[in-house]
């Protein structure tokens, strides 16, 4: 008899064999998945890829066509979305301009009849938690992008759910905002401990946010894992390039059938540019000053596509 200890934790999402049709258009085909208590999961891959049709199945905005969805162990086949543990937080932001902060958070709480206290309580809470206390009586259409997406993010909070899933939340902020909120959704899911799914076609977001990630292509899943061990050890072809910033190099032709393969990976900082000696020969054409990195865009004799070496610091070529 195996220990008891050794028993695996139940998954706090378990997601089997899911499919769903649009029409003659399928745009997820069979996707199994389970996420973990606490965990914070990200479902990454570019556009029409099927990672929102999935949350939104798990929010329960939509029936799969075929396969189930749990929760905690709970089926959630016939919920719809008000009795489902979960909560989204949309690109959109989702809030409503006539009310202040306040009072759109304190909308997240109309379905669960609490007493005028406890609510008022729990709005404070998930203010100072999203660093809105200060602005509580603002006008939300006075906010900020980033103002107006912890609002968001506070309406989720404040009625506690199990899951919060989160679709392209920093898609309309700037480039600086994009980064403070990345900082801001990792410290709130270390604070409250909450499982999250985070839906993006940026892999510089789950790269740097989630504990897991599947990546999605054409409704499929590629491969899933942790960042680095997508990183470092790509299935297929698909991840390689698209994990990574700037992508993978690929090589094929010669240079592959050197090394009796069809192609070749080599990340960016693995290649050095010397003046002196190397293994290829070739022309710098552009060089990306970014202050902490180059970006040198190299044409290389032989090779049919151009090939990117990341250089670390200020590199200048004489």
């Amino acid at each position: 008899m195996p220990d008891a200890d050794s028993t695996p934790a139940r998954p706090m999402i378990d997601i089997s064999n899911i499919r769903k049709l649009f029409g003659t258009f399928e745009a997820l085909d069979s996707i199994t998945l389970q996420v973990q208590e606490g965990e914070f999961f990200s479902l990454l891959g570019p556009s029409g890829c099927g990672k929102t049709t999935l949350l939104r199945l798990i929010a329960g905005f939509g029936e799969p066509t075929a396969g189930t969805i749990a929760i905690d162990g709970q089926d959630m086949g016939s919920r719809p979305a008000n009795r489902r543990p979960t909560n989204m937080v949309f690109q959109s932001y989702a809030i409503f301009p006539h009310m202040n902060v306040a009072e759109n958070v304190a909308y997240g709480l109309r379905r669960l009849r609490l007493g005028k206290e406890d609510a008022k309580n729990r709005v404070q809470e998930a203010l100072d938690r999203v660093e809105l206390g200060a602005l509580a009586s603002r006008r939300a259409n006075e906010l900020s992008g980033g103002q107006r997406q912890r609002v968001a993010i506070g309406r989720a909070i404040v009625r506690g759910p199990e899951v919060f899933l989160f679709d392209e939340p920093l898609s309309n902020l700037d480039a600086e905002l994009r980064v403070d909120m990345r900082v801001e959704i990792s410290r709130l899911h270390n604070e409250i401990g909450a499982t999250m799914i985070y839906v993006t076609h940026d892999q510089v977001e789950a790269m740097t946010m989630a504990d897991k990630i599947v990546v999605l292509n054409a409704g499929v899943i590629e491969q899933v894992g942790s960042p680095l061990e997508l990183y470092e050890n790509p299935r297929n072809r698909f991840v390689a390039e698209f994990i990574g910033s700037p992508k993978m190099n690929i090589l094929t032709g010669v240079q592959a059938a050197e090394k009796q393969a069809r192609s070749i990976g080599i990340r960016p900082e693995h290649l050095t540019i010397s003046t002196e000696a190397g293994d290829w020969k070739g022309t710098v054409g552009i060089s990306e000053h970014l202050g902490s990195d180059t970006f040198l865009r190299v044409d290389v004799e032989g090779v049919a596509a151009t090939m990117t070496v990341r250089a670390p610091g200020i590199y200048k070529l004489e």
